[in-house]
């Protein structure tokens, strides 16, 4: 089994982050990592890391490149929301995507302020339902979630 090591995107690792790209037919389905970067810079409720494969864990430096990006927010309401997931298009299809959620989903069940975990996709990204799905998340009907026409909204049932 596929296991990530996350960590805190820093100036020694900013440029490796930045350079990260999704196949062409992904662009329209994600922020860029810069545009991420630049939201959690300005709302402290933000938290950005990079994705590595776990055997990185342990050494100052990497030993292996940076795979990927995902950012998640804790916001007042008790929802634990992962707002971004991208893989490297060199490393998609080997795992590493299902790996950043599942360590994800285990970070944001030890936060004490976290008591529904959820996130949204395109109604066109058929991979992304796929993998939300088979995590066990579920329709997440509420309310404020009607003004986003293009976006399905889902959460964790626990």
């Amino acid at each position: 089994m596929v296991k990530v090591h996350l960590r805190k995107i820093t100036r020694d690792n900013l440029k490796e982050c930045l350079n990260l790209q999704v196949d062409n037919s992904q662009k329209s389905l994600v922020a860029t990592n810069a545009q991420s970067l630049a939201e959690a810079y300005v709302d402290t409720n933000l938290f950005p890391f990079a994705v590595y494969d776990a055997s990185v864990c342990g050494y100052e430096q990497p030993q292996a490149p940076m795979l990927g990006f995902i950012m998640y927010e804790i916001d007042v309401g008790g929802v634990g929301f992962i707002m971004r997931l991208m893989i490297d298009y060199k490393y998609q299809r080997q795992g590493y995507g299902r790996a950043t959620m599942i360590e994800i989903i285990r970070r944001l069940k030890l936060h004490p302020d976290v008591e529904i975990i959820a996130t949204s996709y395109r109604k066109e990204n058929e991979v992304a339902a796929s993998l939300y799905q088979s995590l066990g998340f579920t329709p997440w009907d509420i309310e404020w979630a009607q003004s986003h026409p293009t976006e399905i909204y889902v959460k964790l049932e626990s």
